[in-house]
Order: C-alpha cells, then sequence, then structure tokens
C-alpha cells in the first residue's frame, strides 16, 4: 500500500484529491492548518497532521513525522488580500502570495524528497490556470510553482520520481472563491471557457490521480491544465 501526503488536505481540491486516492487504495495523511477541519475531513480513515507549511521549522518536523512518502499532493495555497494602496502594500500582497503558494509548496518537497520511493516517487504540484494568462501577484506565484515543477523533475527523473502539476481553471466549490462569488463574476469567468461551465473539484482530482499513478511513469516535468479549454494549446 502506497502512502499518499496531500496539503491543504481538508477541503474543496485538496480533500476531493484525498478521497480520491484513498478510495484507490492508498493510505493517506492530510495536512492543513486548522486540526478541526481535518479530523472532520477526514472521517477517522486519513491520517491528520498539522503544520504551516509557510514555516522551514515545522515543514521539517511534519517530514520527520511522514516518514516513507510515495505520493506527495503540494494542494496548499491561496490567494493573499491586498490592504490599503502604495509599493508598501504592493510589496506584502507579492511577498504573501509568494509564501502562501511557493513556499508551501517548495519547502515540504525539499523535506520530503530524502525519504520519497526510488524509483516510484510521484510529487504533484498544484497550478492555476491563472499562470497561464497571467493575473498580478496569484498568478506570477503559480508560474512560479510551473517553473519550479520543471526544474525539478528533470533533477530527479534519474531516481525514478516524477514531477508534475494540474492547473485547475474556474471551480467555484473550494474554500478560495467563499465569499467572493457573484452573478456578474461567475458570468465573466464563465464566458472565457469554451466548454461553457466551470469545473468540479473531482475533475481536477482525476487528472491529479492519474499523475501521481503507477502508470505515470513516463509523465513527467509537465503542466496538466484541467480549465475547459480557457487557455488553448499552441504547438
Amino acid at each position: 500500500m502506497r502512502h499518499a501526503v496531500v496539503t491543504g488536505g481538508g477541503t474543496g481540491i485538496g480533500l476531493a484529491v484525498a478521497r480520491r486516492l484513498l478510495a484507490g487504495g492508498d493510505e493517506v495523511t492530510i495536512v492543513g492548518r486548522r486540526r478541526e477541519v481535518l479530523e472532520e475531513a477526514s472521517g477517522g480513515s486519513m491520517r491528520v497532521e498539522v503544520a504551516d507549511l509557510q514555516e522551514p521549522d515545522e515543514v521539517q518536523a511534519l517530514a520527520d513525522r511522514l516518514g516513507a512518502v510515495d505520493v506527495l499532493v503540494l494542494n496548499a495555497g491561496g490567494t493573499a488580500e491586498r490592504h490599503g494602496h502604495g509599493l508598501a502594500a504592493t510589496a506584502a500582497v507579492w511577498t504573501d502570495d509568494f509564501r502562501l503558494n511557493v513556499l508551501t509548496t517548495v519547502l515540504l518537497a525539499e523535506a520530503v524528497l530524502p525519504n520519497l520511493t526510488r524509483p516510484g516517487g510521484r510529487i504533484v504540484a498544484m497550478s492555476s490556470v491563472a499562470a497561464l494568462r497571467g493575473a498580478g501577484s496569484y498568478g506570477a506565484a503559480k508560474a512560479a510553482v510551473s517553473s519550479w515543477v520543471t526544474g525539478t523533475a528533470g533533477a530527479v527523473a534519474a531516481d525514478g520520481i516524477t514531477v508534475n502539476a494540474v492547473a485547475p481553471g474556474f471551480v467555484p466549490d473550494t474554500e478560495f472563491w467563499a465569499g467572493r462569488l457573484t452573478d456578474e463574476l461567475v458570468a465573466g469567468r464563465l464566458a472565457r471557457i469554451p466548454a461553457g461551465r466551470a469545473g468540479t473539484v473531482d475533475e481536477v482530482a482525476e487528472a491529479v490521480a492519474y499523475l501521481a499513478s503507477p502508470l505515470a511513469g513516463w509523465t513527467t516535468g509537465q503542466v496538466l491544465a484541467v480549465h475547459g479549454g480557457s487557455v488553448l494549446a499552441r504547438l
């Protein structure tokens, strides 16, 4: 039985991924900052670990507790709220988005890598359609995640470890959109999606499950877009 670790696993896409991997026969550990949310999400069927993945000491302690890992899904992230105007506010929101999305990805990956299965280890990070078409500090942070994926994939390929990312589009049934959805926003988002509808957490989870699967050993350094055609591939 494989040991799969899913960060941001208490809600939304992370929880859908955790449940999908559990259904596929993996032993699953979900990681987040809120124990009560994780415990409720686990339902007693998944291991729970609490840590702030922006803090190096907490990340290292978590990695030590996790032990051997076969699948690492780096889903934790979010978007920072801007407070005020001027350069100080700009610097703060860009720094916060970097910490929320890039540090939470890179720090745990670096800490877990020595204990990742060789060969056969799988790392799947969470990028975003925002990284593909630009969206301020959040889009830039997710683009950094995608860039990290390609570099790391090349570095560990000889060990039989794959590193990929999934880039979801508009998936409203998540905490990411909580309190921000309006009819106007939804209409604007849907207008940019050729498929004509929003995505679901389960559709994103299925993409992650493929990249995490034993049969995905020849897919590495890729960003798999799951966004209804919001950004069409150009060859």
